[in-house]
């Protein structure tokens, strides 16, 4: 059969340069770029929101003060984040030398810490590693365990 000679079916797909996807297994097997944040001044009853510039392949939170931080995925204004439970709570109350802390290796683009209406300022550090993906690939965190 003659024909125009390029296949348009959707059975071929020409190879093209493409970029690192959500998908892309060897983005979270190589070490990461580097992230690292905190903050002195977490207010009882505030919130802060963690932006990373490619999605994540691990972050860490620890905790450097002796009252409650929470770590969530949606802000805690958002649905059940809170009422739901669906939050890491670090209580900062580690043995002598340690803090508190929790290491999860997620791929997200945004993290919250949040700290509960009583107490003083909190101090959190956050390090993540980042993959090459960016932020536009992430899907969206939502629903169950997240904040419903």
């Amino acid at each position: 059969m003659a024909g125009s000679g390029a296949d348009s079916s959707n059975y071929y797909t020409p190879v093209a340069a493409h970029g690192p996807g959500i998908s892309n297994v060897g983005s979270y097997q190589v070490s990461g770029i580097p992230f690292v944040t905190g903050s002195e001044s977490l207010a009882a009853d505030g919130e802060d929101k963690i932006s990373f510039s490619h999605v994540t392949r691990s972050i860490t939170v620890q905790n450097h003060t002796g009252d409650v931080i929470r770590v969530h995925f949606a802000s805690k204004d958002t649905g059940n984040t809170i009422s739901g439970f669906h939050y890491i709570e670090l209580d900062g109350t580690a043995g002598a030398g340690e803090m508190a802390q929790v290491t999860m290796n997620v791929k997200c683009s945004e993290l919250y810490i949040s700290a509960p209406n009583n107490g003083s300022a909190r101090k959190y550090r956050v390090w993540a590693e980042l993959t090459g993906i960016g932020v536009g690939n992430m899907f969206p965190l939502t629903g169950a365990g997240i904040d419903a």
